[in-house]
């Protein structure tokens, strides 16, 4: 979108448009007055008339004719048109000099010499400028670009064109000076030579006339015309001198002039011509007489040619079309009004239109429908013949003062007709009388109009007078020709108010006293206009006659004619009207009587009587100042026809005043009477409009209360008072003052009417302070007193202190929550919209905020990050302040630099390898002064501080030089490797911990079972939960339950933790030694009572049926098992698999069979192996104490068999064991054996009870070793076949020896799974077999076999050759037949054997 020229016309706002409903619009008058107050207020107003409102139009077209105007739209301009007029003067000028004019062009532009005359005139003339170098400002001034050297330019031009005008102007011509050279001319200027520029014009034509002269003095070039000179003799010739120098000579450079025949040298002239002028030439007295004749007045010409509508529309259209190259429909109006105002400002387009102008509608029809017209009407626009609005209806209705003049006015009284084409306009005037006007568009295009307020008209002349001096000086009244427009942008940048509007067909336009208007046509339209006065116009019709008498201006009518008229008939005068007319009739007659006393002052003694109603108004005019004269005149007798009003009775004629004759219509006598009947008819209003004007006046304390105003309209109403000016105005003030005392008492009750809330929280209803302030000013411009304004004044009042304290608060760089929340709840008082409170609730939010963040920042230990972001959300939705930036930058900089940390302490946490602890205390150091809570940086912290104590911890033991223990040292590896510091003890005290867990692996690798539930430290320290063992196998066999169905061990498991912690808590190895031996009592205690237990389960009952053994709980059946060191009975199936092979090792349940037996030399490997590491270990001090158990059980059994001189044990071949078998009711098979049986009991049980057998013998548990180690390398147990001696010797040491064996037992869980791999890979001892029963060393060796008695309390009595006997290894040492006791010959010369009461004695002995 292109931007506007800076000389583009812009259009001045648009005036008033009220659109009357049928109702408002029936009565014109009424209407009128109702929107005057408004419409005055801009000069000119629109009114559309209701939709259906459509007169006919009823003027013939065809019979219409008329002479338009013709209209040169640069000249209408008032600046135009000066700067026209001083170019026809310099045109003027120098055709009188004999040559033509021709305007250069600068810049490709014409050049404006009215301008540059006019600047250079200013700066102080040619010669000023030229002496202080001011071309170029001149320059510059005319709008062209400096440095171009145009001020050179402009020089020349005005040296050669306008010096010489100004030096006529100034009359330097005429004086005889000392002739000067002609200044040389630019030989690279561009513009021809005076020569050139100035040259004779043609002989001028028959037919030349002014406006021809004008039209044509744009014209580049002119030919030259002949000189002709007179024949005269060579005597007539030498009597030619110039009558400057007096001198004949050079008579080649004399000129004649061609008005008086003087001589002048071509050198002598001021200033000098260079040559003689081609044409005719003045003398400078002649010029000067020439120029010095006043100018024609400037009015529009006539036309040539009579148009009918039709041509003249036809024209018209042909005009527009041509002109803007389209349709004339599609021509825009914002178009044709700036292409308007751009012509009338150019003078070098000179564009001519034609408007027909003031055709009197007496004489060709009006446009209205008129009663008795030419119009035939149709009944349904007969309403239009009396409509008010019919302009021929309008001027003469009664309300109109207009009725009152006894003339028919054309165009006042009787309507014009404006018949208007395309640019054609009206100039800037105001209606005679300053009346008003009104102008309807019958049809056509629209008519744009500008108008300006009554109250500026003075304004706009002087604005007019002070741009174009020249116009107002040669016709003082020129705004009243109707031939002067000037731009309204113009005027409206000298502070006029101007105001425009569109005038489409069908639409009324109204113009107010004294405001003047102007305008032009869109194009081809008819239009009609007639003016009509209120009785509101009355004053201003005076004062308007006093002004025309100021400018010599006639009146249409006479005013004082026309009020005396309406006092003639003061009883059919409504009371309004007779009112207006008594006051205006009192000024009258007041200023006539003044004038008639002042000329009887004078001298003037003659009167008469003049009927001046009789007269013309030219016949009667003042001959001075053109005033229609009547109620008085004086003439002389000198001068018949002549006579001048009572103000210029001085310039009526040189006779004596006694001559003069004062001429009077009506005699002062006569004027008062009339004015008192005027007066007793508006007496009753005048008493009321007394009242009225003095209540409504009235100022300060004498203003009345509205009860005042109420009876003043009520009485009004009762006397039935017409509806005037001064009644509206009492209705409107009371009814303003009603609203204004209801609003008033809202306010003070803290009503709110009508309240939807917006967004902002205001209600429509609200007022502003502002609209409160200019409210409580309302009210106390009011013209009534109304109580509740001083309550609202008290009120606004405190809202200004609200509003200076909130500016106070609000100025502050940090207000308080506290301060501005009781600003908040002092403006709930309101029902006022203040604008403070957006502005306190945004401080609001911003002064929680900041206490919030300055709350936080005192806090640093609970401003975490997301504390910072959160406030920094919230901080980014209040509202900008400079507080609430420096606090959101301090947060964003105290937030950023806490992610740098954080973020960095995090890196330097996760840092692979760890960074030192000088790297990280240093960044703690620096990220400690953050003040925030930073948890990346306080784990930092944290862990510098964790390494620091490890570190101390780690030097203290290094220092201390203690032997560090495995729970201490898996500890402090744990805990260093949990600190992600580098911390250089760590790795060797890793090391430490990786060499003991190498240790432990190997240990376990050497002394677990494959697939062993148990730990290496349950392995080697002594069994401390056997007990546990038997109570559950117990509680289990009670209950019938599977034992492996019971997998509770939390017992077991914190025991073990015990043991362990009193290990690992134990400062030396003594104190360890002393737990594991606690330990070793406990266990063998627990083994006896095991062993004895199960035992006494086994002895025979009444049904064998419901013994409940082995792990699946059921009677002894089939082949069975007993463990040699709990001696509970297992069945053989379920304990063993059918494909081991019987080994010649004691049998152990899965529960007693807890670990590996590895050498006595590799135990000692693994002890020096520990030595080595380094870290004491729980499982180091039990395989100490193991090994000082073996060692020393070693040395005891030694000691045994040196003490009874055996032999050493040596390693024996191993051989199947003997399997016994015994099925009750089966005869025995064996050679030299019996059925044997477990007891001797058993055999003295029915045989019809017995159903199962044992594949092997137990062994007493002073005969088991307990230990996991063997004690001879190589061999495959410490129970190796022996001799029935070695036997004996063996038991006496087991005897001595009893503290240290070591029964073991285990938990039902652990048994169970021992069970299953047992069941894989089942372990036998091998067995010897001997049929010589064994010896006792206590007994002698030859005691009598016969007088032997056997003991069992069921003795066989066996008969026969051999009988095998069995000792018992007891405490009784007494013999029993093996088939008493149920023990075959091999198992008596490989097992030993307790008879019952040894083993009962025993039991009682322990418990």
């Amino acid at each position: 979108m292109s931007l506007p020229r800076p000389d583009e016309f812009k259009p001045p706002p648009e005036c008033p448009v009220f659109e009357p409903s049928w109702e408002e619009f029936r009565d014109p008058y009424a209407f009128i007055n109702k929107i005057r107050p408004i419409a005055e207020k801009t000069g000119i107003c629109k009114v559309r008339p209701p939709p259906d409102w459509q007169p006919p139009f009823a003027c013939d077209v065809d019979k219409l004719h008329f002479v338009p105007r013709i209209q040169r739209l640069n000249e209408l301009e008032a600046q135009t048109r000066v700067k026209l007029n001083f170019l026809d003067q310099i045109a003027k000028f120098w055709d009188l000099q004999g040559c033509t004019l021709k305007i250069p062009h600068v810049e490709r532009k014409i050049l404006d010499l009215y301008k540059l005359n006019k600047l250079v005139a200013d700066e102080g003339g040619f010669d000023i400028v030229c002496q202080d170098r001011r071309w170029t400002k001149i320059a510059v001034q005319m709008g062209f670009s400096p440095g171009k050297a145009v001020g050179s330019h402009l020089r020349g031009h005005y040296e050669r064109i306008l010096y010489p005008y100004n030096l006529f102007q100034s009359g330097a011509n005429l004086l005889c000076v000392q002739k000067t050279d002609q200044p040389a001319e630019d030989k690279d200027s561009s513009e021809p030579k005076l020569q050139e520029q100035i040259q004779r014009p043609p002989a001028p034509t028959p037919d030349a006339s002014p406006s021809a002269r004008r039209a044509k003095r744009m014209k580049i070039e002119v030919g030259p015309a002949e000189l002709h000179f007179s024949a005269q003799s060579s005597t007539l010739v030498d009597l030619v001198v110039c009558l400057v120098c007096g001198s004949g000579g050079d008579e080649d450079r004399l000129l004649l002039c061609d008005g008086c025949d003087d001589s002048y040298h071509t050198f002598c002239l001021i200033p000098p011509l260079h040559d003689v002028p081609k044409g005719d030439w003045r003398c400078p007295k002649c010029l000067a007489q020439e120029c010095s004749k006043p100018h024609e007045a400037f009015g529009f010409e006539q036309a040539h040619r009579d148009y009918s509508l039709r041509a003249f529309g036809q024209m018209a259209d042909a005009f527009k079309s041509d002109y803007f190259n389209m349709p004339v429909h599609m021509v825009p109006m914002e178009l044709v009004e700036k292409e308007f105002w751009r012509l009338v400002g150019a003078i070098e387009e000179d564009v001519t239109v034609e408007y027909g102008a003031d055709i009197a509608s007496k004489e060709f029809g009006s446009g209205f429908p008129i009663p008795n017209g030419k119009f035939k009407v149709s009944p349904a626009d007969e309403k239009y013949l009396k409509c008010g609005w019919n302009l021929n209806n309008l001027a003469m209705m009664n309300p109109s003062v207009l009725t009152h003049v006894t003339a028919d006015i054309c165009g006042m009284t009787l309507p014009w007709l404006y018949v208007g084409m395309c640019f054609s306009s009206f100039c800037w005037h105001i209606e005679d009388h300053w009346s008003y006007s009104i102008n309807y568009l019958h049809w056509g295009e629209p008519k744009t109009w500008y108008g300006a307020p009554g109250f500026a008209a003075e304004q706009l002349e002087k604005v007019m007078k002070k741009l174009a001096p020249e116009l107002f000086d040669s016709q003082p009244d020129l705004l009243h020709q109707l031939v002067t427009i000037m731009n309204p942008n113009t005027l409206m940048a000298h502070g006029v108010p101007i105001y425009r509007t569109n005038q489409c067909a069908g639409e009324f336009v109204i113009t107010f006293p004294r405001a003047y208007h102007s305008g032009f046509n869109q194009g081809f339209n008819f239009a009609e206009a007639v003016n009509f006065c209120t009785v509101d116009w009355m004053p201003l019709g005076r004062q308007c006659v006093d002004h025309y008498r100021l400018l010599h201006r006639y009146n249409v009518f006479s005013h004082d004619e026309m009020v005396c008229n309406m006092a003639t008939k003061a009883g059919t005068l409504n009371v309004v009207l007779a009112s207006a007319v008594h006051k205006d009739m009192a000024l009258m007659i007041k200023e006539e009587q003044e004038l008639r006393d002042k000329v009887k002052k004078m001298g003037v003694v003659n009167c008469k009587e003049a009927k001046y109603d009789n007269l013309q108004d030219d016949e009667r005019q003042c001959a001075t100042c053109r005033t229609t004269c009547y109620l008085s005149a004086i003439t002389c007798p000198c001068s018949p026809g002549v006579l001048v009003c009572l103000y210029h009775i001085n310039n009526l004629c040189s006779c004596p005043v006694s001559n003069y004759v004062l001429n009077y219509r009506y005699t002062m006598d006569d004027l008062f009477p009339m004015m008192n009947a005027v007066k007793q008819r508006a007496e009753l209003y005048d008493e009321w409009a007394f009242r009225v004007t003095a209540t409504l006046e009235a100022r300060l304390e004498k203003k009345k209360g509205l009860p005042v105003f109420r009876s003043l309209l009520a009485e009004s109403e009762s006397r039935l008072f017409p509806d005037n000016d001064l009644l509206r105005r009492l209705r409107l003030v009371t009814q303003d003052a009603e609203k204004c005392a209801s609003v008033a008492q809202q306010l003070l009750n803290g009503k709110k009417q009508t309240r939807y809330r917006c967004g902002s929280g205001r209600s429509r209803s609200q007022l502003t302070v502002e609209e409160l302030s200019s409210f409580v000013r309302q009210l106390y411009n009011l013209c009534c007193s109304l109580p509740q304004a001083p309550q609202l004044k008290e009120l606004l009042n405190r809202i200004e202190d609200f509003q200076q304290h909130s500016e106070k608060v609000l100025a502050e760089e940090s207000p308080s929550v506290a301060e501005i929340q009781s600003l908040l709840d002092v403006s709930f008082d309101f029902d006022v919209d203040l604008p403070e409170l957006p502005l306190l609730r945004e401080r609001l939010e911003q002064a929680r905020w900041l206490e919030a963040v300055q709350e936080a920042s005192s806090q640093p230990a609970t401003l975490t990050l997301e504390a910072m972001r959160r406030l920094i959300d919230q901080g980014v939705g209040l509202a900008p302040h400079q507080s609430v930036e420096k606090a959101m930058a301090r947060l964003q900089e105290q937030l950023t630099l806490s992610e740098h940390w954080e973020d960095k302490a995090s890196s330097l946490l996760q840092a692979r390898p760890p960074h030192s602890i000088e790297t990280l205390s240093a960044a703690a150091e620096k990220a400690s002064v953050i003040p925030a809570h930073l948890p990346n940086c306080l784990l930092l912290k944290d862990t510098i501080r964790k390494a620091q104590e490890w570190l101390q911890e780690a030097e203290e033991l290094q220092v201390s030089g203690c032997v560090m223990t495995a729970d201490s040292l898996s500890d402090m590896v744990l805990r260093g490797q949990a600190i992600q510091v580098q911390l250089e003890p760590l790795e060797r005290l890793e090391s430490l911990l990786a060499n003991a867990q190498e240790w432990k692996e190997s240990a376990a690798a050497t002394f677990l079972l494959k697939d062993s539930s148990l730990t290496l430290l349950e392995v080697l320290c002594p069994s401390f939960e056997v007990g546990t063992l038997s109570t559950s196998k117990r509680k289990a066999k009670k209950g019938k339950e599977y034992p492996k169905n019971n997998k509770k061990k939390p017992a077991r498991l914190n025991s073990l933790r015990e043991v362990e912690k009193a290990l690992s808590e134990s400062t030396d190895s003594t104190s360890a030694m002393a737990t594991l031996e606690e330990l070793r009592v406990r266990e063998m205690e627990t083994f006896f009572n095991l062993r004895a237990a199960n035992e006494s389960k086994l002895l025979p009952t009444a049904d064998c049926m419901d013994l409940k053994v082995c792990f699946c709980q059921k009677a002894p059946m089939g082949a069975m098992l007993q463990c040699e060191l709990c001696r509970d009975a297992f069945h053989s199936v379920c304990v063993r698999d059918p494909s081991d092979s019987f080994e010649t090792q004691p049998w152990l349940c899965p529960h007693c069979q807890r670990s590996e037996k590895p050498p006595l030399s590799k135990v000692f490997s693994l002890l020096t192996s520990l030595r080595s590491v380094g870290v004491r270990l729980p499982e180091g001090d039990a395989l100490n104490y193991l090994v000082d158990r073996t060692l020393n059980w070693q040395q005891r059994a030694q000691q045994i068999l040196t003490d009874c001189h055996l032999p050493e044990l040596e390693e024996r071949p191993e051989t199947p064991p003997t399997l016994t078998h015994w099925v009750s009711g089966c005869d025995n098979t064996h050679t030299n054996t019996q059925a044997p049986c477990l007891t001797p009991e058993w055999n003295r049980t029915s045989h019809a009870q017995t159903v199962f057998y044992t594949e092997q013998r137990c062994i007493p548990l002073q005969g088991q070793n307990s230990l996991c180690i063997q004690t001879y390398d190589g061999s495959t147990s410490t129970r190796d076949t022996m001799t029935p001696s070695e036997r004996k010797a063996k038991r006496r040491l087991e005897r001595g020896g009893l503290p240290d064996a070591e029964p073991r037992g285990r938990d039902k869980k652990h048994s169970h799974k021992r069970q299953k791999v047992n069941k894989k890979k089942p372990q036998r001892r091998p067995a010897s077999t001997s049929s010589s029963p064994r010896s006792d060393f206590s007994q002698s060796d030859d005691s009598d076999e016969e007088m032997a008695v056997c003991p069992a309390e069921s003795c066989l009595l066996p008969e026969g050759d051999e009988v095998d006997w069995v000792q018992c290894d007891g405490r009784c040492n007494q013999w029993f037949h093996q088939v008493c006791v149920g023990v075959t010959p091999e198992m008596a010369e490989k097992e030993d054997y307790v008879c019952v009461s040894c083993t009962l004695n025993d039991r009682q002995i322990r418990k």
